[in-house]
């Protein structure tokens, strides 16, 4: 996948939705393919009776003149120069040709409306999106790791279509689209790129660029675009990781860092490295999740709850879970736990 700032030169700032597999083109095609079949019928039908038609140039009628005949006359009224003279050339047109060029231009009108009106659907239709659309998370850069976000958003109950991807390359956001996702063509470093994703409405925003530098740019456009979003960026190297904070992210991770970790635990405890995977691989057994305490939870110990407390966060402190101010826990707070997952779980509940 390209950058998410490397917008090759031709890339239009559009948006893409899901749509069925039979996109225009194809319909366009079918009724091509439907309005030679019916002039071939024609064609047949006139040849065949060719000898009750009179060519006004030299009196007979060959299949030059037949095809000619079934062109102009499923396309226009015809010109005269060729006319049947014959009563079943003339009951032929009567009941054969007639419908037939009926059909022929009802094929042609609609699809000249089918291309007229398919910006106009398009229009109508990210009309209404922009205007339904609000507390979304926007995902600039589809690449393995942003795919792998979007899946996790996913998996925890953010609705696919309150998921917006951006990528400058147009076969990334098609390929999104056909998932079903909403897509935007174009660099995400750029204001009217993020603003055609109504990045200013988003509740979130997943910034995940091959490159730390297109990083710290869109995260600057985006904290500009919207104050209050809470915005997690990917970066390679963990030097960047504070100019990243700096620019307005809210969590920097470090990707190559975070790998190498995860290598060097499970070269060292093969075991413990298959749970830290386990544990951020959402649905595979055991989750690391934050939510909400319960009425029920309220009052007690972190470690009398029935999930494995990691720590508790109160207002914008991130207490211990042996922290003796996190017991009791406040109705207000929420912790970080590790929680097994079962065919009861909903992304509601957790």
């Amino acid at each position: 996948m390209r950058d998410a700032g490397e917008a090759g030169p031709a890339a239009p700032h559009d948006v893409r939705f899901p749509r069925p597999a039979a996109g225009p083109l194809r319909q366009v095609a079918r009724r091509l393919l439907l309005a030679l079949l019916v002039l071939a019928v024609t064609v047949v039908i006139v040849y065949a009776d060719r000898g009750g038609y009179h060519d006004n140039a030299n009196g007979t009628v060959s299949f030059v003149d037949a095809l000619y005949y079934s062109t102009v006359t499923l396309s226009t009224t015809g010109y005269g120069d060729i006319v049947p003279y014959s009563t079943g050339a003339r009951l032929m047109n009567i009941f054969l040709i007639t419908p037939l060029r009926v059909i022929f231009l009802i094929i042609l009108v609609g699809t000249t409306l089918e291309v007229l009106t398919e910006r106009t659907r398009e229009q109508f239709r990210l009309n209404r999106w922009r205007s339904a659309l609000y507390e979304h998370v926007v995902v600039v850069g589809f690449g393995t790791k942003g795919r792998a976000a979007a899946k996790t958003l996913m998996g925890r109950g953010v609705p696919q279509d309150r998921i917006v991807v951006v990528d400058p390359d147009p076969k990334v956001v098609q390929g999104a689209a056909d998932a079903g996702f909403v897509g935007v063509v174009g660099d995400g470093t750029r204001n009217e790129v993020l603003l055609r994703a109504e990045v200013g409405r988003a509740r979130q925003v997943v910034i995940a660029a091959q490159r730390d530098d297109t990083a710290v740019l869109v995260t600057l456009t985006a904290r500009q675009l919207n104050k209050g979003a809470h915005i997690v960026a990917s970066v390679r190297e963990e030097e960047n990781a504070p100019l990243l904070r700096q620019s307005g992210a809210d969590a920097v991770i470090t990707s190559s860092s975070a790998a190498g970790r995860l290598l060097g635990l499970s070269m060292l405890s093969p075991s413990a490295g298959r749970v830290m995977d386990d544990l951020i691989t959402y649905g595979s057994g055991l989750d690391l999740i934050e939510r909400p305490i319960t009425k029920a939870e309220a009052g007690r110990a972190p470690r009398d709850l029935a999930d494995l407390v990691v720590s508790v966060k109160r207002g914008h402190r991130l207490l211990d879970h042996d922290d003796p101010e996190a017991a009791p826990l406040q109705p207000t707070d929420r912790v970080i736990a590790i929680h097994r997952t079962g065919p009861q779980d909903t992304p509601a509940a957790q």
